[in-house]
């Protein structure tokens, strides 16, 4: 996703910089906001009448605001702040899911994400199903997906249960299913949105594990996660927001130390 900016042929030397440092990106964002009207989908029917003879300026907020960064190819980025600070909102622009009200965003490569558990999957179908279902999703053909199956199921550990249906699985399982066609995917970047806390201990091992291959090859890891620990052993950089913005940049360490020695924000 990309939003033209308009430059003339001469742009100057500034201009001609951002666009070197885009193309250096394996994620770039420039100036991002994104607003909400403040709940709107609940507003009771007296209000709503009301909004409708009396008009109002809507309760606009912003789950980003003017967010810029870029971030380079291999290199890992940990994602913290309290609930409600933009995080989600942030991976939503990133992989096209949403898209910003102003700023522009560019995205080097191919990008899987495990943001929502049963995202891209059928609660009807069985898991088999499932796995070519959500390979597509992501990118995969037919041919790639069938390839691909028996390391697929073999990773996920739920060949006695790839017959059945997806309602039956537990959440556990339905991650153990999502996180193995993802990485088999091979996508430049993977996502991850706290998602790995609903697994058992071994398969965050196991994902862990993965997850290391996949940046010793080159890939580079977005995640979300309020496991200081496992964002320092994962990533390399680290942005830290707080009501939409930026509060802090940089590397992994440094980042992650002023977030947890800060006093808790405002309610946002």
């Amino acid at each position: 996703m990309q939003t033209n900016s308009g430059q003339q042929p001469d742009a100057s030397l500034e201009a001609r910089s951002t666009h070197a440092a885009e193309a250096a990106s394996v994620l770039w964002f420039d100036g991002v906001s994104k607003t909400y009207i403040h709940s709107a989908a609940r507003m009771l029917l007296r209000r709503s009448l009301l909004s409708w003879l009396r008009p109002a300026k809507p309760d606009a907020f912003y789950a980003l605001r003017n967010v810029s960064f870029d971030l380079s190819p291999g290199v890992s980025l940990a994602i913290v702040g309290a609930n409600g600070a933009g995080k989600s909102t942030l991976l939503r622009c990133a992989t096209g899911i949403s898209f910003p009200d102003a700023g522009q965003i560019q995205v080097g490569g191919t990008i899987a994400a495990l943001m929502e558990l049963g995202a891209g999957f059928h609660p009807d179908l069985t898991g088999a199903e499932n796995v070519v279902l959500n390979a597509s999703l992501l990118g995969l053909t037919r041919r790639q997906t069938f390839a691909q199956f028996d390391r697929i199921v073999e990773f996920s550990g739920l060949a006695n249960f790839i017959d059945e249906p997806l309602r039956t699985y537990s959440s556990g399982m339905v991650l153990r299913l999502a996180f193995s066609v993802a990485v088999r995917v091979d996508p430049d970047i993977l996502v991850i949105d706290e998602i790995l806390a609903v697994g058992d201990i071994d398969f965050q091992q196991k994902c862990t594990a993965e997850i290391t291959r996949l940046k010793d090859a080159g890939k580079t890891l977005i995640c979300v996660s309020h496991d200081m620990k496992l964002l320092r052993q994962l990533c390399e950089q680290a942005l830290w927001l707080e009501h939409g913005e930026i509060r802090m940049f940089g590397a992994c360490g440094p980042v992650l130390n002023a977030y947890e020695a800060a006093p808790s924000p405002a309610n946002l």
